[in-house]
């Protein structure tokens, strides 16, 4: 049986990087279960002291986590899926831009994505379709 917008599992992931994005969705979900205030304060605090994230590696990040989680390939995945995609450029020394929002046109409905150099992270969608509602920018720690 197939699931309407399930996504593809990545191939051809290294061990290393599978036992990392399993760490960084096991700490996902408890963060996913956070109320909204809470969340942006925990993950602004983790995001301190980060270089920003290129695209290409906060899409090997995301293809980490989506072959380490059959949770996360599914489509109401997308909170856990962006907090461990987060959570795994944070462990590689990098933060993206994390973003809780609404999809802009039909189908309508609450979205997590994480952003790189401006663009959405595999999100296969036309540019205007996702408006964020909150965000957590890479932050330079003080």
């Amino acid at each position: 049986m197939s699931v309407p917008g399930a996504l593809e599992r990545p191939d051809g992931v290294p061990f290393r990087r599978r036992l990392a994005a399993r760490a960084a969705v096991s700490l996902a979900f408890p963060l996913s279960r956070l109320p909204p205030r809470r969340l942006r304060a925990v993950l602004a605090l983790v995001s301190r002291g980060a270089r920003p994230a290129d695209h290409a590696r906060a899409e090997a990040a995301r293809d980490a986590v989506l072959a380490v989680s059959l949770a996360c390939l599914g489509s109401q995945g997308c909170l856990p899926r962006s907090l461990a995609t987060a959570l795994l450029c944070r462990m590689w020394g990098v933060w993206p831009t994390w973003c809780a929002g609404v999809r802009a046109k039909p189908p309508f409905g609450a979205h997590a994505w994480v952003e790189a150099e401006g663009l959405p992270v595999g999100e296969a969608s036309p540019p205007g379709y996702l408006s964020p509602l909150i965000t957590v920018p890479p932050r330079r720690a003080r």
